[in-house]
């Protein structure tokens, strides 16, 4: 998996990007929204998610970890495919998404480009509660600028804990020095849960 790409925009057009990282160029799909983000950027980096199909290995890039996020969990959706979910992206922050999804916003949905009735209310039924239960990464964190608390956090949810729960936990625990091991960090959590 690649989950994120650092280096020079060589060409960018508000639909695709061709980012090249130390000589090798990337050709990755983007939103209207991330274009937006790095129109004027010359270098920068790029979240991404590599999605194989049959036919195609096709590369999609985020500004953000809350854009990225919420492209995966559009994608869950079931009618809902990559087109679709970028489009919803081009048209809608992030965050207008999932309030409009949490706040049963179906019309907002449906105003969407190649969003019917039907899909605009199976993504708020299959959708309401992950987003419920787990905000959005840029709605998260106090951890966000600690690095090895984020690590942990990271480790915990990939064990299967509550990403709400885990992180609970990690502000309990007191971190005794900065050279601390992140190991040491999720056993203390895991104690705590």
């Amino acid at each position: 998996m690649i989950a994120f790409l650092k280096g020079d925009f060589v060409y960018k057009s508000p639909a695709m990007v061709h980012l090249d990282v130390h000589g090798v160029g990337y050709e990755v799909q983007i939103s209207l929204n991330t274009y937006t983000a790095i129109q004027s950027l010359e270098k920068g980096m790029l979240y991404t998610l590599l999605i194989i199909r049959e036919d195609a290995h096709i590369l999609y890039g985020f500004a953000g970890p809350a854009e990225k996020e919420m492209f995966q969990l559009l994608l869950s959706v079931s009618g809902v495919g990559a087109s679709t979910a970028r489009m919803m992206l081009s048209s809608m922050k992030p965050e207008e998404v999932a309030k409009a999804i949490v706040h049963n916003e179906v019309r907002t949905l449906e105003s969407v480009k190649g969003i019917g009735k039907k899909t605009a209310e199976r993504i708020v039924l299959e959708l309401k509660d992950k987003l419920g239960k787990h905000p959005l990464e840029s709605n998260i964190s106090p951890l966000k600028n600690n690095s090895l608390q984020q690590d942990a956090l990271n480790a915990l949810t990939a064990l299967g804990i509550n990403r709400v729960a885990a992180e609970q936990a990690l502000k309990k625990v007191i971190v005794p020095a900065a050279d601390t091991p992140v190991e040491e960090i999720i056993k203390a959590a895991l104690r705590i849960l």
